[in-house]
């Protein structure tokens, strides 16, 4: 069994929201690519994407608590079952209150997937086909500069995960973009026929 393969069945016992449980699918996929285009290992980065929410459900930690509720469930029960530090790191570091510092390339990948892979999925859906294969960057980048869009998702995150990544901000959307055409008809994005 692969990790990717136990992180799926893990994803699916604990998150029961189908939006949540694409959300995860969707930074899934754009760590798995981020992996191939860095020669990284693509089932350990895919495992942290898919894991990465996995007790926001159960434990959401909307008060941002730094020792309780979400990420600290998840990854204590992941460590519990033996999975690695490196994976576990990983997930508390994609949250910044959580005061694990991002320091290698996969958990600095994670940030930088997290809300743009969310923010990529919200374009997508108002798109009149609801096709992720209508999005290009610039139509990302002019729903990033409308406040009222997807208010929940924080543009600067978006911004400070491409710094982070050292990479430049439309290098970044272009692959997440790139990702979730990948996955579209898991991620119900593969889009509807319009009729003329």
């Amino acid at each position: 069994m692969s990790l990717s393969s136990d992180a799926l069945t893990i994803l699916h016992e604990w998150v029961q929201s189908e939006s949540l449980r694409k959300h995860c699918y969707a930074v899934a996929d754009s760590m798995k690519h981020f992996a191939q285009l860095r020669g990284e290992d693509v089932d350990v980065w895919e495992a942290v994407g898919l894991l990465h929410d996995m007790d926001y459900e159960r434990h959401p930690n909307l008060e941002r608590s730094s020792t309780e509720g979400h990420p600290f469930v998840g990854v204590a029960w992941l460590r519990d079952q033996g999975w690695s530090k490196e994976i576990c790191r990983a997930i508390l570091s994609h949250a910044d209150y959580s005061g694990v510092s991002r320091e290698t390339l996969l958990e600095k990948t994670l940030y930088a997937a997290d809300e743009l892979s969310g923010f990529v999925i919200a374009v997508a859906r108002v798109r009149p086909s609801k096709s992720i294969h209508e999005v290009d960057v610039a139509a990302v980048k002019k729903k990033m500069k409308d406040k009222a869009f997807a208010r929940a998702v924080n543009r600067d995150d978006i911004v400070r995960g491409a710094e982070e990544l050292g990479q430049p901000l439309d290098g970044v959307i272009a692959e997440v973009i790139t990702a979730l055409k990948s996955d579209a008809e898991r991620l119900g994005l593969q889009g509807v026929a319009l009729s003329s």
